[in-house]
């Protein structure tokens, strides 16, 4: 077999063997040029299976050469594919925006610790997207989750510590009700591959256990993706991470648990009547309202730059769930593609927030009086990201506001159309609020003069503000991939 036949499992062994070697070595700027060069690689490869995937279609690995279903199988297809290609593309900006972030925020003896934890969260995910096996999932699932506990805690203020505490447990009874779930399904399929799963749930007759076990699954994966009301550890964790496990972890683990929620729900139950016997798709849509305006309006009503993103993560996710539970065409378009806009758009934020506060000091509007004009690059940075978060035309939050309303408008529910148009409103209240402190609000007199932000870490974020700008313009990838992606899962579904 060539080098290129094995792509799909070294997307996953090259980070997890980067995490134990990091620790070996225990200098810092080694870990970070290790840490750099596996997210390069990891992107490198991510890109070469989407690229194969598009020309050849659907990727098998079978571990071990074991065939599946008895062996652990790795399957790559469009829908997983897209999501690869966004958790590396992240992974490969943040670190070399890292070196001087996690310098400034970390004491030296805990940054190699940083960067190895790095390499095993990015593991977990890439792990997540890739594996065609529940259980296998369930097991990145804890990689990434365990690394992500250790990534929150290492925030410099002692609240990071409590926000840590607080997603270990809330993140451990998400993973339990997973598990239980796939064992559920395990009973009454007798296989954990996907593929098989879901050939063999089609003909269960006994659909309660089925029932039991999309619930256990649902919830598990919603308190991973924070699902509204099942949301109450992101704003405390984004908040007080350090900044760049904040841009990290809001641009992927929360579009990775929405992967996952994707492909139970439309994939492994897609074949199985449940799904409109227990209104799943409507239960779905009024959280997803809920979700959209009541954390819009919350993050309307911050005081802190990084909470009020926090926040608007959230109502995000809720504009996700909205184009899931229209379960059409246009409707899961939008939906899988926001999983990249949103990725490339709030990542670009946080890590534009963090130079902000590596400079002025904090991230609290009263302190940021004036920050346009002190650091001009960092702030004209923000408003552009914030445009693609409102979905202004021209960026890449609009494509995915586009979708909604066209499948809305298709299902002539013009009131939903309506309420994505209002809340976008909303958007550009709290985005606003920025720009009101930047530009129109005399700096303090005792406030530390600010500098611009350094030169890696402005380089860095402007890779994503400029990707906002670009996937606006040229929408072959985020919505024309996304597109193919959902028309391959809708015909699984179909099946």
């Amino acid at each position: 077999m060539t080098l290129a036949q094995h792509l799909p499992v070294l997307q996953v062994v090259v980070p997890l063997l980067a995490g134990p070697a990091i620790v070996l070595v225990r200098r810092h700027r080694i870990a970070w040029a290790i840490a750099t060069l596996v997210s390069w690689l990891a992107l490198a490869i991510a890109v070469a299976l989407a690229w194969r995937v598009m020309e050849s279609g659907p990727i098998s690995y079978a571990i071990g050469n074991w065939p599946p279903p008895w062996g652990i199988e790795y399957r790559i297809d469009e829908l997983n594919a897209f999501v690869l290609v966004l958790v590396s593309l992240i992974g490969a900006v943040a670190m070399p925006y890292a070196r001087v972030s996690i310098a400034a925020e970390l004491p030296l003896e805990q940054e190699y610790l940083f960067y190895a934890m790095y390499c095993l969260c990015l593991t977990g995910l890439l792990g997540m997207a890739a594996t065609g096996d529940a259980f296998n999932l369930f097991v990145f699932m804890e990689i990434a989750s365990l690394s992500m506990y250790v990534l929150i805690a290492l925030g410099r203020r002692r609240q990071a510590l409590a926000a840590s505490y607080q997603y270990l447990i809330m993140g451990t009874i998400g993973a339990t009700f997973y598990v239980i779930g796939v064992g559920l399904l395990y009973l009454m399929t007798g296989t954990l591959n996907m593929a098989d799963m879901t050939t063999r749930l089609a003909s269960v007759t006994d659909v309660r256990p089925v029932v039991a076990a999309l619930a256990f699954i649902v919830t598990g994966v919603g308190l991973k993706l924070a699902l509204f009301p099942l949301h109450q550890w992101l704003p405390n964790a984004y908040t007080y991470a350090p900044s760049v496990v904040t841009a990290f972890l809001a641009a992927t683990a929360t579009k990775v648990s929405i992967y996952v929620l994707i492909r139970f729900s439309l994939g492994i139950f897609g074949q199985s009547p449940i799904i409109g016997q227990v209104h799943f798709h409507e239960l779905l849509l009024v959280l997803a309202i809920v979700a959209i305006v009541s954390m819009s309006l919350v993050a309307l009503f911050q005081d802190d730059l990084k909470r009020l993103f926090a926040y608007s993560s959230v109502a995000q996710v809720g504009y996700i769930m909205l184009g899931v539970s229209l379960a059409s065409q246009s409707g899961l378009t939008a939906g899988v593609s926001h999983l990249f806009n949103h990725g490339i758009t709030k990542g670009a934020l946080f890590l534009l927030v963090g130079a902000l506060s590596l400079r002025a000091g904090s991230t609290s509007l009263e302190r940021l009086a004036g920050i346009g004009a002190r650091m001009p690059f960092t702030s004209l940075g923000i408003v552009i990201a914030g445009l693609s978060l409102i979905g202004v035309p021209g960026t890449a939050g609009f494509i995915t506001k586009w979708y909604l309303i066209q499948a809305c408008l298709e299902r002539e529910a013009w009131l939903l159309a309506a309420l994505v148009v209002a809340t976008s409103l909303i958007a550009l209240g709290y985005v606003w609020r920025f720009v009101e402190v930047a530009y129109l609000t005399p700096p303090h007199d005792d406030l530390p003069r600010a500098g611009e932000a350094p030169m890696s870490m402005l380089v860095a974020a402007w890779v994503l503000v400029v990707a906002c700008v670009y996937f606006g313009l040229d929408t072959s990838f985020n919505a024309g991939f996304a597109a193919d992606a959902v028309e391959s899962l809708l015909r699984q579904g179909a099946k």
